[in-house]
């Protein structure tokens, strides 16, 4: 397995263990206010990047390492500017300072995405034997 795949799995790993024990933090306390970070949390930070690992495992042999690592740098940057963004942004209500940050994680994340297409196409358009 490529190091970038293992890479995104412990991003995996951390993320899921976080959004985890936050959702059963949230429970115990029968508060849920945190429920759309910690969702965003799951999805983007676990989820996505459990997928975008796979497919660079599934694709070792032919993959760009260098676009691969642009797209984990990218992600995790925009898990850690958006979840803590966006976690302050539900407790404060506070649009004006938390606001722009969850704008600009997201659009990190976008970015990491557009990464991955690109990554994806390159994979699609490959000459085979």
């Amino acid at each position: 397995m490529p190091r970038v795949s293992a890479t995104f799995f412990l991003l995996t790993c951390l993320c899921l263990l976080i959004g985890m024990g936050w959702g059963m933090h949230m429970a115990r306390m029968s508060d849920f206010t945190m429920a759309p970070a910690h969702a965003h949390l799951n999805i983007l930070g676990g989820v996505l990047s459990a997928i975008f690992g796979g497919f660079y495992a599934m694709t070792r042999e032919t993959y760009s390492p260098r676009l691969a690592w642009i797209n984990f740098a990218l992600s995790l940057i925009a898990v850690s500017v958006t979840i803590p963004a966006l976690a302050m942004l539900l407790m404060t209500n506070d649009e004006a300072k938390y606001g722009p940050f969850t704008g600009i994680g997201s659009t990190i994340m976008v970015l990491s995405l557009l990464t991955f297409t690109i990554s994806v196409v390159r994979e699609v358009v490959r000459r085979r034997a």
